[in-house]
């Protein structure tokens, strides 16, 4: 069973066996709005937890996309490079960013569970 739970930088995180999806979560995108261009890790990769892992930019700004954990990279998605306005229909789904082979699983232990995360991002609606 996988288990999906989200950082205070509007990422979401689904961990698999050792293979994590991430993605930003549908309250990014309704903070950015209209996405216009996604850049991603490169495959093969390493990134530390909470550090910078991509960019995207809609009409309104520029944001990073940070990783949660810390891990290789072994897939990104091209669609949302090719079209990144994917990325608003189906945030926390189908427009996932990247996939990273996890080096320490209790990365994991400080992100927050579904509840956590929607109270906290309706306390900082910013």
């Amino acid at each position: 069973m996988s288990e999906v739970k989200y950082s205070k930088e509007h990422e979401w995180i689904k961990l698999e066996g050792d293979v994590a999806t991430i993605g930003i979560t549908k309250h990014a995108t309704e903070m950015l709005g209209d996405i216009v261009f996604a850049e991603l890790p490169e495959k093969g990769s390493n990134v530390e937890k909470d550090g910078t892992a991509g960019v995207v930019e809609s009409t309104k700004a520029a944001s990073d996309v940070y990783t949660p954990v810390s891990g290789e990279v072994v897939d990104i998605n091209q669609e949302i490079l090719d079209d990144p306005s994917k990325i608003n229909q189906d945030p926390e789904n189908f427009a996932w960013f990247f996939k990273l082979k996890i080096k320490d699983k209790s990365e994991m232990d400080s992100l927050m569970n579904k509840d956590e995360y929607d109270k906290f991002a309706k306390e900082n609606n910013a």
